[in-house]
């Protein structure tokens, strides 16, 4: 399966675990009818009067089930909902809960240094933004965890333990491992995942609650008149309560066991192919292994987000009838045949010594921007293609020279707030003097003096990058641009657009950086609703890629019959035929409204249009700058993690 086709399988797991989730609700539903039957039984009659009990002589009560279904639905739902919306800002929340520290981007400590640089090579490489990255202080096993609706929201949790007993091929793996459940949708199902849990568990929680309050209460219910009946019932419901709760357990885990095991294999094998140092992943196993508390989780929140972690949460090396992963020697196996089962019996520390954000390769590749930059360079649609949610070594060694060529003042700033803002400004900055004089007064007048201050100081260097560096640039300022607050962001927000704005027209890169942001950060910060899918047809959305095609072959292209080709490769990459929208339809504006469209497409059908671009743009055989961002530009919009197209090869 390719990333598009894994997307269509998560959202379809969704789908089916809320028919799981219903038929769940209805068992417990018919339980707790039964309970609460039993319970009025002893209680139902009028012993005064002689008359019959009801509840003793049929089984069957419309109004009381009726009743019970509502109670019960009411409370699941509202449990459900209650965690579902603990979780609604994304894998932040998941890491906040576990007690992960986020890890300044700017740190000292040289293994949190190796860290941060290993997670901005694997996004890099992978064309997702660079997510945040948390330390769990307090445990000192090897385990991780990534979180988050989508690659925008996602966020990297490691352990203690991973810090200190990996070393970088291990973290490495490790890594790819965990970007693997980024990029194949695994993480918007493991957060549903918790929330339907939580509604019913929420039933056990309740019926363990008034046992609870039974200690308290038993005397003087006993004392009071008539109180011995109420009690038992009372002491039914809540034992009524616990059993349908655990019941209830019992199933989900089932679920969740089921789900996670297959995921984790899959995430085994995609971390071998993204990293081809197969001893990386499964030495960090084997060192999962070979520790005592092994790849235990201590925190009370493990039960919950167990199927999210690298290894198991509990820490058995068995095979369990609930466990979320497959046993430790079995992964190693998959990946190292000529594993005997015996782990090391003693796993030292690693010294970890301060190390430049690169690779060391047998052999270093020629520098991407030597490759693609100023001209055009050969692209292979095909490969482009077959990279996407599949990256390889090529990707991420392109990656860690992208990093390794930005200035350090550069990538310092990119790790904090203020210094952020400053280099996306700074990389708006035109090139015509007298547009950034006004840009530079606009911006003097608005931003905040350390920003402004930080702008001047960073714009000739970011003169200096090459335009192949400037989109990776943007991608790493995203973790610390989400630590702003709403108010910041609004401010951050206008001034872009008023550095945009200042010579009243829109340029592909300044199109491409805005893009980029709003797809990021609207969402996070309240401005945006996740898009939802609406299209499962192409013809519906035919007027729109017309015109996204179109732009693409004006924009690669310069005589008419090339403009013409251009568009009809692409048209007939999806077997349709259309008519090329003239130049003056083809603005930067109308290609937003077109997206946005465009954006609302089912997964299957994302990968059609992306195809039809990229086919667009391979017109010639090759690819110029200004096509390699429009079609980063485009696959920001459709939430598609497009890798460097500089460093793809055939799949």
């Amino acid at each position: 399966m390719d990333f598009f086709e894994h997307q269509d399988v998560a959202r379809r797991r969704t789908a089916r675990l809320i028919f799981y989730f219903i038929l769940a609700v209805v068992a417990i539903v018919v339980a707790i009818y039964f309970v609460a039957l039993i319970a009025l039984t002893f209680v139902g009659g009028d012993s005064r009067s002689g008359a019959p009990n009801p509840f003793a002589q049929t089984p069957w009560h419309p109004d009381l089930f009726l009743a019970v279904a509502a109670a019960t639905i009411g409370v699941i739902l509202l449990g459900s909902l209650y965690k579902t919306s603990q979780l609604a800002s994304g894998g932040e929340s998941v890491a906040l809960m576990m007690g992960g520290r986020l890890i300044d981007q700017g740190t000292r400590d040289p293994a949190e240094r190796r860290l941060l640089n290993v997670v901005a090579e694997m996004a890099l490489a992978s064309g997702t933004p660079v997510p945040p990255v948390y330390v769990m202080e307090n445990e000192p096993c090897i385990n991780a965890f990534a979180a988050g609706h989508e690659p925008g929201d996602a966020v990297i949790g490691v352990s203690h333990g991973c810090l200190d007993y990996l070393d970088r091929d291990e973290l490495q793996g490790v890594m790819a491992h965990e970007f693997s459940h980024i990029l194949n949708g695994d993480m918007r199902l493991n957060l549903r995942l918790i929330g339907v849990l939580h509604g019913i568990l929420v039933l056990a929680i309740l019926g363990w609650y008034v046992m609870h309050s039974l200690r308290f209460s038993g005397r003087s219910s006993r004392d009071s008149k008539g109180g011995g009946g109420a009690m038992v019932v009372i002491l039914i419901v809540a034992l009524g309560l616990l059993v349908v709760g655990s019941i209830g357990l019992f199933f989900g885990k089932l679920i969740k066991s089921g789900v996670s095991r297959q995921h984790e294999y899959l995430a085994d094998a995609s971390a071998v192919q993204f990293t081809r140092l197969p001893d990386g992943i499964a030495g960090a196993l084997k060192k999962i292994g070979g520790r005592p508390e092994t790849s235990k989780i201590e925190d009370g929140h493990a039960e919950e987000i167990s199927h999210m972690f690298f290894g198991s949460a509990f820490g058995s090396r068995k095979v369990q009838l609930f466990a979320t992963h497959p046993p430790l020697a079995e992964r190693i196996r998959r990946i190292d045949p000529s594993f005997d089962g015996t782990f090391p019996k003693r796993v030292k520390p690693v010294k970890v010594r301060p190390e430049a954000p690169k690779l060391k390769p047998k052999e270093k590749p020629p520098s991407p921007f030597e490759a693609i930059g100023g001209a055009a360079a050969p692209l292979d649609p095909g490969g482009v293609l077959g990279r996407i949610g599949l990256p390889g070594m090529e990707q991420l060694l392109y990656a860690a020279v992208i990093l390794e060529s930005m200035p350090q003042p550069i990538a310092a700033a990119a790790g904090e707030p203020y210094g952020a803002r400053a280099v996306i400004y700074a990389v708006l900055l035109d090139r015509d003097a007298d547009v950034r004089s006004e840009q530079l007064a606009a911006l003097k007048a608005r931003a905040e003096a350390l920003s402004y201050r930080e702008t001047q100081r960073l714009a000739p260097l970011i003169d200096n990058l090459p335009d192949e560096a400037r989109l990776p640039l943007v991608d790493m300022t995203l973790p610390a641009l989400k630590q702003q607050s709403p108010d910041q962001y609004a401010t951050f927000r206008e001034n872009v657009d008023a550095l945009i704005e200042a010579d009243e027209k829109l340029d592909l890169l300044e199109y491409t950086v805005r893009t980029m942001l709003l797809r990021q950060l609207d969402v996070p910060f309240g401005r945006a609703k996740p898009i939802a899918v609406r299209y499962r047809r192409l013809d519906p959305l035919l007027p729109s890629l017309v015109a996204v095609l179109s732009t693409l072959a004006y924009a690669g292209q310069e005589g008419e019959a090339d403009v013409r080709r251009a568009f009809d490769g692409g048209m007939a990459e999806i077997g349709r035929t259309g008519s090329l929208l003239v130049k003056s339809d083809c603005s930067l504006r109308n290609l937003d409204a077109a997206l946005d469209a465009l954006a609302e497409a089912a997964p299957k059908l994302k990968r059609n249009i992306l195809s039809a671009c990229i086919a667009c743009v391979a017109a010639d055989g090759k690819v110029t700058p200004r096509e390699g961002q429009l079609v980063h530009a485009v696959a920001a919009v459709l939430g598609v993690p497009i890798p460097p197209i500089g460093a793809t090869k055939p799949a």
